[in-house]
């Protein structure tokens, strides 16, 4: 699976920016969501590669928004990676029970993000571009 489109989906406009730049930089074509719906319909619609999806959000929250997108015929394919500050294990092992294909905790460390990416595409790493 080739990953070039990735759904970037979290409340913190900040944070949206940081890992958009990061992954813009490292050649991925990037939208973003700010909640859990928005993430579902998004995936629905146009069928990003690969969703990088907060936990911590207002209404449906990042576990349930990762659930949906699993469970879902029209979108199971599409692999999540939840990106959060919910550090204790239970959350982690909560988090793949819902379908994610990975857990990062925040601050991510993007070289880490961008050799996962790369590993779940099956191709070497990309740097960012200064």
């Amino acid at each position: 699976m080739t990953i070039r489109r990735v759904l970037v989906v979290d409340d913190s406009a900040t944070d949206r920016y940081v890992l958009s730049d990061c992954l813009m930089r490292a050649g991925y074509e990037v939208s973003t969501a700010q909640s859990g719906d928005d993430a579902i319909l998004q995936c629905r619609n146009n069928r990003p590669d690969l969703v990088l999806m907060d936990v911590v959000m207002p209404g449906t929250n990042g576990f349930q928004a990762t659930r949906a997108i699993a469970r879902d015929s029209a979108t199971r394919d599409i692999p999540v990676i939840l990106c959060t500050s919910k550090s204790m294990k239970t959350d982690v092992v909560w988090g793949m029970r819902q379908g994610a294909v990975d857990y990062l905790t925040k601050p991510i460390d993007q070289a880490r993000l961008l050799a996962r990416i790369a590993q779940l595409s099956g191709t070497s790493p990309q740097s960012p571009t200064a």
